[in-house]
């Protein structure tokens, strides 16, 4: 396990938002399920208490706290996509199973944690050091919901006459 590990609270579905995370993204996997030894407020021994899990190499814990968490935009996991491709199938992928988008690469998943979905694409031309490019950039990405590659690409590489 890494020295610091995420910790994300869920009613008592922290499993089920675990192996959904896992299959999203290469390098992840379900490492340990840990049951309540004693009842506990909400639930019982036995339960499904403590999962931890790796996602794309770097290590989380899902965490059945038997209350209805309430998750914000300010913690969410960022996902850097190689492509237009990747940021599809995790989009979709997220989507399909309850999603809500958002705006500008931002989704929440049917437990209500937060996602960007960002193509490597995006990070790189809007911190390009043409101040006219990044503007570009980051005026067409305000006008999205899930990023488009082609589209911001096709901003960064118009010329202001």
């Amino acid at each position: 396990m890494s020295k610091i590990s995420p910790c994300i609270w869920f009613d008592s579905d922290g499993e089920d938002a675990a192996n959904f995370y896992v299959s999203l993204l290469p390098d992840s996997r379900i490492d340990r399920v840990t049951t309540s030894p004693g009842d506990f407020p909400g639930g019982k021994a036995g339960d499904v208490l403590l999962i931890e899990f790796t996602l794309a190499g770097q290590t989380f814990q899902a965490l059945n706290g038997r209350s209805a968490p309430q998750h914000t935009d300010s913690v969410s996991l960022s996902v850097d996509c190689a492509d237009q491709a990747e940021v599809d199938r995790v989009w979709d992928a997220i989507r399909d199973k309850g999603g809500k988008e958002v705006a500008c690469g931002w989704i929440h998943d049917r437990w209500g944690v937060r996602w960007q979905i960002v193509p490597r694409a995006l990070s790189e031309l809007i911190a390009d050091p043409d101040p006219e490019v990044a503007s570009r950039v980051f005026t067409a990405m305000m006008g999205m919901v899930k990023i488009d590659v082609a589209a911001i690409e096709a901003a960064a590489g118009k010329r202001a006459a």
